[in-house]
C-alpha cells in the first residue's frame, strides 16, 4: 500500500511540474464548458423574415404586425416582387418569406378562406420547423380573432360548438431551453475527453522518455504500477468534474435536482471505464501522436456521435442503434440528465448504472491484463 501511495504522489508531482499540462487539465474543461454551453443552443429566438404584401390593406398590415409583436420574428425586408424574395432566400439573408396575396382583405370580409404563402430557407430543418410552428400559431390566433369579430357583428352570443383549451405544463425544463438539456451532456463529454486523453498520453509519454522502463526494472509489481497510474487520474477526473459542475450550477444556473452523491458515484464508474479505454490505447500506441490520433478519431469522435449527446439515437438506423449499446458515454449522459434535470435516482437508473459498472470493470480488467503483458 505504501508503494502505491508513493507512486500516486510521484504521478501527481509529475503533473504539477508540467505547467502546460496543468493548463490543459484544468483550464481547457472550463473554457470548453463555457463555449459549448453557449454554442450548443438550438433555440430559435430571432427569425429573419421577409414580407411580400401584395394586398397592402389595413387587414394585411394588421396581420404583419402580429409577427412583430410575437418577439420571434425580425422583419428585415419588405419585398416588391418574387424575384427579390428568391434572391433573399438564395443568399441566406432571410429564413422565411411570408407572401400575402391580393384580395386578402376582400376574401376575409366575404368570409372566405384566404390563402397565405410561406417560403422557407430549409437547409436547417430544425430552424424551419420551429419557425413554421410560430407562423401557424400566429395564423391560428388571427383566424380566431376574425371568427370572434364576425360573431359579434352577427350578434351570435352562443358558441356554435365546444372548444378545447390545452393546459400546458412543462416538467423538468419549464423554460424549454435547449441549453439546460445540452450542458449536462457537455459535462459528460468533457469528463470523457479529459480522462481518456490524460491516461493514454501519460503512459505513452513515459514510454517515450524512458521512465516506464526504469519503473519496470524496479521491484514493483504490475498491479501496483497500474493502480499507481489509475488512481491519480481518477482524482484528477473528479477535480475536473467538480469544477465543471460548479460552473454549470453557478454560471448557467442549472440546478442539480437529484442526489449529488449518486451523481459522483456514477461519474466514478464512467471515469474508470474511460481510464480503461485510455490504458488500452497506451498499449497499442508507440508515440504520443499515435495515442492522440487513436483516442480522438477512433474512440472519442464515434462516442460523441453515437452517445445521444446531440443526435437522437432513435432516429439512427437500426444497425447503428445496436452499436450504441457499447458506448459508455451514452449511459452516463442518460444518468446525468436524469439526475440533473429530473431529480431521479438509482430506482429509475439502476439498469444504466449496472451497465456502466459492467463496462468499467470489463474495460479496466482487459486493459490492465494487456498492459501487464506488454510491460513483461
Amino acid at each position: 500500500m505504501k508503494t502505491i501511495f508513493q507512486f500516486i504522489i510521484k504521478e501527481l508531482l509529475q503533473v504539477k511540474r508540467d505547467k502546460k499540462m496543468l493548463v490543459v487539465i484544468f483550464m481547457a474543461p472550463i473554457l470548453q464548458l463555457i463555449f459549448l454551453g453557449y454554442a450548443a443552443n438550438m433555440d430559435v429566438n430571432i427569425i429573419h423574415t421577409t414580407i411580400y404584401d401584395q394586398d397592402k390593406t389595413s387587414t394585411s398590415r394588421d396581420f404583419v404586425k402580429r409577427f412583430e409583436q410575437s418577439g420571434h420574428f425580425k422583419l428585415d425586408y419588405y419585398a416588391d416582387n418574387y424575384d427579390e424574395v428568391t434572391d433573399l432566400l438564395n443568399e441566406g439573408k432571410t429564413l422565411v418569406a411570408i407572401v400575402i396575396p391580393k384580395d386578402f382583405e376582400k376574401k376575409i370580409n366575404r368570409r372566405e378562406t384566404a390563402p397565405l404563402q410561406t417560403l422557407f430557407e430549409g437547409s436547417d430543418g430544425n430552424k424551419a420547423s420551429i419557425a413554421l410552428g410560430y407562423i401557424q400559431g400566429i395564423a391560428t390566433k388571427f383566424s380566431q380573432g376574425i371568427v370572434a369579430e364576425t360573431k359579434d357583428k352577427l350578434g351570435m352570443k352562443i358558441s356554435l360548438s365546444g372548444s378545447l383549451i390545452p393546459e400546458v405544463r412543462v416538467w423538468y425544463n419549464p423554460e424549454m431551453k435547449t441549453r439546460n438539456y445540452m450542458v449536462p451532456g457537455i459535462l459528460g463529454l468533457i469528463l470523457m475527453i479529459s480522462t481518456i486523453s490524460l491516461m493514454s498520453m501519460a503512459v505513452v509519454r513515459e514510454r517515450e522518455i524512458g521512465t516506464l522502463e526504469q519503473l519496470i526494472v524496479t521491484p514493483i509489481k504490475n498491479y501496483q504500477l497500474i493502480l499507481g497510474k489509475l488512481i491519480p487520474f481518477t482524482l484528477i477526473g473528479f477535480v475536473v468534474l467538480i469544477i465543471v459542475m460548479v460552473i454549470m450550477t453557478q454560471w448557467f444556473g442549472i440546478v442539480v435536482r437529484g442526489n449529488k452523491l449518486f451523481l459522483l458515484f456514477t461519474a466514478l464508474l464512467f471515469v474508470l471505464s474511460n481510464l480503461g479505454i485510455g490504458l488500452f490505447i497506451s498499449t497499442v500506441s508507440k508515440t504520443q501522436q499515435q495515442a492522440m490520433m487513436a483516442s480522438v478519431f477512433a474512440i472519442m469522435m464515434p462516442m460523441i456521435y453515437l452517445s445521444g449527446f446531440a443526435f437522437p439515437i432513435e432516429n439512427m438506423p437500426q444497425v447503428v442503434q445496436y452499436i450504441t449499446y457499447i458506448i459508455p458515454l451514452k449511459y452516463f449522459i442518460i444518468i446525468i440528465r436524469g439526475i440533473v434535470l429530473k431529480g431521479i435516482g438509482f430506482s429509475s437508473l439502476w439498469l444504466e448504472t449496472l451497465i456502466l459498472f459492467g463496462m468499467g470493470a470489463t474495460l479496466l480488467i482487459f486493459s490492465s491484463l494487456r498492459f501487464s503483458k506488454k510491460i513483461e
